[in-house]
């Protein structure tokens, strides 16, 4: 059976990824373990990789196919970007879906607008399940919510961020100042108080408490234009994408993961 990767890896890295194939090209145990250093930050870095690596395959064979890579040669980013302008049907953002998009986030669009919140910090690790982290995370967030006038000594007994030592406090936080999910847990509500729900983000699951908001200044839509056409393009663009992948993936044999289902009308 033909191979995607060249060196083999230990006996525990060799089982992970000896039924990982796509149309009988194997991903080795080398090359899942040298993907695995770019998802660090996920929920599941092996799965991760492993999904990684087959779309790459797929995307690869496809390129193959079609003539634009020779055979056995790796795709790069200019192959890539042949391949997804030939067979994507991608449209651009109009003017009136912009304005459509301004008028509906407007919490997004204030410049100067302050939070003071405070957080309790639940971070994912490689070594222990994500529903147990869960898991504690959700009976804490109850706890609290019976009881919230418990939530800063919680935070110092339990909490894995620095900020657990002065009972949980991020002080003033402005938009940027942290990852673009927990900023819209924060942004994109008027919800002041302990939220009744978990903020999961890359680092993990967060039980938010939300002291003070600061309005800010509507920012013109002029201003964000081209910003949101460029959001809303990217948006649609990886949505055609991931619905191209799908369906690439149906066509194709492979083993050891499952990619999903294909959905509307964005391939060609």
């Amino acid at each position: 059976m033909p191979s995607s990767g060249l060196a083999a890896g230990t006996d525990e890295d060799s089982n992970a990824a000896a039924t990982l194939s796509v149309n009988g090209v194997a991903i080795d145990a080398a090359a899942l373990a040298e993907e695995a250093r770019h998802h660090a930050d996920a929920a599941d870095p092996l799965a991760a990789s492993r999904r990684a690596l087959v779309v790459r395959e797929l995307l690869r064979q496809r390129a193959r196919a079609l003539e634009l890579i020779e055979d056995a040669v790796a795709l790069d980013d200019a192959a890539l970007d042949r391949l997804l302008q030939r067979e994507l049907s991608v449209p651009a953002a109009t003017r009136a879906d912009c304005e459509r998009y301004y008028a509906s986030h407007a919490s997004r669009f204030r410049r100067n607008e302050i939070v003071y919140a405070s957080h309790i910090l639940f971070a994912v690790t490689a070594h222990t399940p994500l529903a147990l982290i869960r898991g504690k995370a959700e009976a804490t967030l109850g706890a609290v919510l019976a009881a919230p006038d418990s939530f800063e000594a919680v935070a110092r007994e339990v909490s894995n961020c620095p900020s657990g030592a002065v009972g949980g406090s991020l002080g003033q936080l402005l938009r940027g100042d942290s990852v673009p999910e927990f900023e819209r847990a924060l942004f994109d509500t008027q919800e002041t108080g302990l939220l009744p729900r978990l903020v999961n983000t890359r680092f993990g699951f967060h039980i938010v408490r939300i002291e003070r908001r600061v309005a800010g200044v509507s920012v013109a839509f002029e201003d964000v234009e081209a910003q949101i056409a460029e959001f809303l393009d990217e948006r649609v663009r990886h949505k055609a994408m991931q619905q191209y992948v799908t369906i690439l993936a149906s066509r194709a044999r492979i083993e050891g993961i499952e990619l999903g289902e294909a959905n509307g009308p964005l391939v060609q």
